[in-house]
């Protein structure tokens, strides 16, 4: 910390303590506390198991303003307003300069006590990162429009708007219209301690999944592209399906019913990096993303990735790159499959350089730059 600066106190919220947010989060907790900063978190008591809970039991000593567990359901309902308040007064008590929403849901959260606050003196900083989530609705729906119209009503009480690619910034320009406040582009990064290249295990598989289980991940598209691979080079493959969620049983079913199940192995949620392990090629066959984790964190495991061309992974992997995909297409996603295991060279051609690519994609830059962005809007509410 710059000599003469006070320690900021920061506040997290959001919503599900699963997948890229939560990593986000717990990544900004670790340098920011590191930098002498205190730290606090509020997050759904509801979702989340045995993997969440070690992740929780390892920053949990980091976390000087504490850990805040309260159910916060994934659709709006009256149960919000229970939520809100007893979040309110228990936020208020801690006096954070800045409380950082990610998610819909931790958008709400963040500016509406931040704001409640505001009217009663209190200076915070309120920041709103979308990861998605809302920016995935339709506007064509009822629904969507609805949301989207909540996210415009909410720019009014956001100092500032943290978009983690360009990609995502644009979506939220064509959804929800032109920003009328404060926004940057802040790319999601990794520590220091996984850079480097993770060795495949004996009598690894082809290719690996690793995520949620739902459709908007892809694992059915990915299923259907390891049958047409397998078609393609003409002899058996063999993956692994590392994650939790709550199309498991289908999967399993999609696989049996095509005479998958002994090719692929489903496995529970563990730690990227031993999942790396498990497979040569990381296969990442979203519908929709913002900015995942997965590629970066497979990228920096000096792993070959194979993802569909949505949300931010072009900005990553470069826009005309041949690891990429079109979205839902499985014969596609199949073709990249087989010219990744059939071509020597393909990893040396189509993956980027280590170096060039942790330059950018670093966890300590992307904290160094949401601490500037903390700093000086906390500097210009103070003036006010």
């Amino acid at each position: 910390m710059t000599p003469g600066t006070r320690p900021l106190r920061i506040i997290h919220c959001f919503r599900s303590p699963v997948g890229g947010i939560f990593r986000h989060v717990r990544d900004l907790v670790e340098e920011h506390r590191a930098a002498g900063h205190e730290v606090g978190i509020l997050c759904d008591s509801s979702t989340g198991g045995a993997h969440e809970e070690r992740l929780f039991d390892s920053i949990r000593p980091q976390l000087s303003l504490g850990l805040i567990r309260i159910p916060i359901r994934r659709s709006v309902a009256p149960s919000d307003l229970n939520a809100l308040y007893k979040s309110y007064k228990h936020i208020k008590s801690l006096r954070p300069d800045v409380l950082h929403g990610h998610g819909a849901k931790g958008g709400v959260l963040a500016r509406l006590i931040g704001s409640a606050l505001r009217v009663n003196m209190y200076r915070v900083a309120r920041l709103y990162s979308p990861h998605g989530g809302s920016l995935h609705y339709d506007r064509a729906k009822l629904s969507g429009r609805v949301v989207l119209k909540l996210e415009r009503l909410q720019e009014r009480l956001t100092d500032s708007l943290v978009f983690v690619c360009e990609f995502e910034r644009q979506a939220y320009e064509a959804k929800v219209g032109k920003i009328t406040t404060r926004s940057k582009v802040i790319y999601n990064g990794v520590r220091d301690s996984e850079f480097g290249p993770v060795t495949p295990a004996p009598g690894c598989a082809d290719f690996l999944y690793i995520g949620m289980l739902r459709d908007l991940k892809g694992p059915d598209k990915f299923i259907d592209a390891f049958g047409r691979a397998e078609r393609a080079v003409g002899h058996p493959l063999s993956a692994v399906m590392v994650g939790d969620g709550p199309d498991r049983d289908r999967y399993h079913r999609m696989m049996a019913e095509r005479g998958l199940g002994r090719r692929i192995r489903m496995l529970e949620a563990m730690p990227a990096r031993q999942a790396f392990a498990l497979a040569r090629n990381v296969v990442v066959p979203s519908r929709a993303e913002a900015m995942p984790y997965i590629v970066i964190e497979a990228l920096a495991a000096e792993k070959p990735v194979i993802a569909t061309r949505v949300g931010g992974i072009p900005e990553i992997l470069g826009t005309d790159s041949a690891a990429l995909a079109i979205p839902g297409d499985a014969a596609d996603l199949a073709h990249v499959m087989v010219d990744a295991m059939t071509n020597p060279s393909w990893r040396e051609d189509v993956m980027p350089g280590p170096d060039a690519f942790r330059a950018v994609f670093s966890a300590s830059a992307m904290a160094d730059q949401m601490l500037a962005l903390y700093r000086d809007l906390s500097g210009r509410i103070g003036d006010l």
